[in-house]
């Protein structure tokens, strides 16, 4: 639990090439101008060392993933403990010959791993293939107590999962965040866009309102391209903080490179539930159906 009311995060959103050690390196300089702003948590978008690899199923792909611990969490324990800050990265984990997953790294400012989440929900759309490549999470929903606070980490495809927030919250987690990679087909008109757009953002949002605890979601931008099927994503940024009642504190524009930093009040977390008791009020006792998958009636 964090001694502190007040909490400077950073979240690095930028666009990503080909080149894995070119795409970390715009990470981590990122990184270094967020703790300099006064960051002492720093979140990374989904799968930031390489290009969004799932919008075709290619073998090629499986030779990016890495251990961890590993080269990337090696250079970013380091700086961790160089800037006293905490990273939060996400990686293409490789557990074992043919069992891979989508895995976010809690890195103290010690430079230690306190802790990993694996994606538990794996999207499979046109342009979205992660079923291919991703193992389901086997780590839960568990929270990771760091020295500024408690962090509920989830990725991207679980952010439109309720259940997710709901049962971090109910272990404690002080944040919510969502490292993201999420954008608009071509195809698809202004309106279109605007709703989809909409949608994520509100969608993130209600998490906080429902729990009463700050969200962060860091998404990727700028467009890109398989190699395999010629399926474009354009990733629409837009990463933003919101606080326990759901307002706005900082967001980042849907085109450009952004160290976005903000402050987030903790004791605001107490404050919200006073006034909105919803976790006091909830029927415990008539949720049962929650784990079918369908009420036939």
């Amino acid at each position: 639990m964090t001694t502190v009311d007040t909490l400077t995060v950073g979240l690095i959103q930028h666009a990503c090439v080909a080149d894995s050690q070119a795409n970390l390196d715009s990470s981590i300089q990122g990184i270094k101008e967020a703790a300099q702003g006064g960051a002492r948590l720093v979140l990374l978008q989904e799968l930031h060392n390489s290009l969004y690899f799932c919008q075709s199923e290619n073998p090629e792909y499986f030779s990016q993933a890495e251990t961890i611990p590993g080269p990337t969490t090696e250079r970013l324990s380091k700086l961790a403990r160089e800037l006293k800050i905490v990273i939060v990265c996400s990686l293409f984990e490789k557990r074992a010959a043919g069992i891979y997953h989508n895995t976010a790294v809690v890195i103290e400012n010690n430079g230690k791993i306190v802790g990993k989440y694996r994606k538990m929900h794996i999207p499979d759309d046109p342009g979205y293939y992660e079923k291919y490549y991703f193992t389901p999470g086997d780590l839960g929903f568990t929270p990771i107590k760091t020295s500024v606070a408690t962090l509920g980490v989830l990725i991207c495809w679980d952010q439109w999962f309720p259940e997710a927030a709901r049962l971090m919250t109910l272990s404690g987690a002080q944040l919510l965040l969502y490292p993201t990679a999420i954008g608009w087909e071509p195809a698809d008109n202004k309106e279109e866009k605007q709703r989809q757009f909409d949608s994520w953002q509100i969608m993130q949002r209600s998490h906080a309102i429902a729990n009463a605890v700050p969200v962060l979601s860091c998404n990727r931008t700028g467009e890109e391209i398989s190699t395999t099927n010629n399926s474009v994503i354009n990733f629409w940024g837009g990463s933003f903080v919101c606080g326990s009642q759901g307002e706005f504190i900082a967001q980042a524009p849907d085109s450009k490179d952004t160290v976005l930093l903000a402050d987030i009040n903790l004791h605001n977390i107490q404050k919200t539930r006073e006034i909105w008791p919803f976790l006091r009020d909830r029927r415990i006792d008539a949720y049962g159906d929650l784990l079918l998958r369908y009420r036939d009636l």
